[in-house]
């Protein structure tokens, strides 16, 4: 059975943004505030961070509890991991998500600036700047078996579907426009001369656009 590449409950804005500028380690999404883009799932059962019992049940919960199902490893970006820029000037930054990493799985962050690999509770970061199919195949290694998760961000996301490396997609899109800043696309129509593509509407107000490849 084929390991996929799957980009998996990514977020974007109306008009295609994924996160803002000007990120900075008080705002990893930059002048975006990240509760707009992910009201979605933070208003599910099945929400990690949730810490009073309920949330909504339905299609988002569904895809916020498919998260993490089948994902043996993830492939993630620099920005991604920290706002740092340019060479590492210490090694004590180890990503936004304190002791437990919520990846559970080893993770390849893409950067041009290497450091050694880390292990946090069950997550081992590793360092790499080799190109994305070289990337995608130390992953899949990883992954003994199970599915590579494309986590972002959206600039990550575009050099693999330029190599088309990408096999399906998952992309919530928000019902807000947020002007400037790190774009996945102009329109989701530019994908649909290698991907299917089906628009399911939610309550909530998210579209989930699922592409996969024809």
């Amino acid at each position: 059975m084929s390991q996929l590449l799957r980009v998996q409950n990514f977020n974007v804005s109306l008009d295609g943004i994924g996160a803002g500028d000007d990120q900075s380690l008080e705002r990893p999404f930059g002048h975006v505030d990240p509760g707009d883009l992910f009201a979605w799932a933070g208003a599910t059962a099945s929400w990690p961070n949730r810490t009073d019992p309920g949330g909504s049940r339905g299609l988002d919960d569904y895809f916020t509890r498919d998260f993490a199902h089948n994902i043996g490893a993830e492939i993630m970006g620099r920005n991604k991991f920290g706002p740092q820029r340019g060479p590492w000037k210490d090694y004590e930054w180890k990503g936004w998500w304190g002791e437990e990493p919520p990846f559970h799985t080893p993770v390849f962050v893409m950067t041009h600036h290497l450091r050694p690999s880390f292990t946090l509770s069950d997550t081992t970061f590793h360092f790499t700047d080799a190109d994305p199919a070289t990337v995608l195949e130390q992953a899949r290694e990883a992954a003994q078996g199970k599915d590579v998760r494309l986590g972002g961000g959206a600039t990550v996301i575009r050099e693999f579907l330029d190599a088309d490396l990408v096999d399906t997609m998952h992309i919530a899109v928000s019902p807000i426009e947020l002007g400037s800043g790190v774009r996945l696309w102009e329109s989701p129509k530019e994908l649909t001369d290698r991907f299917h593509l089906e628009i399911v509407p939610s309550p909530s107000g998210v579209t989930h656009h699922l592409f996969w490849r024809k």
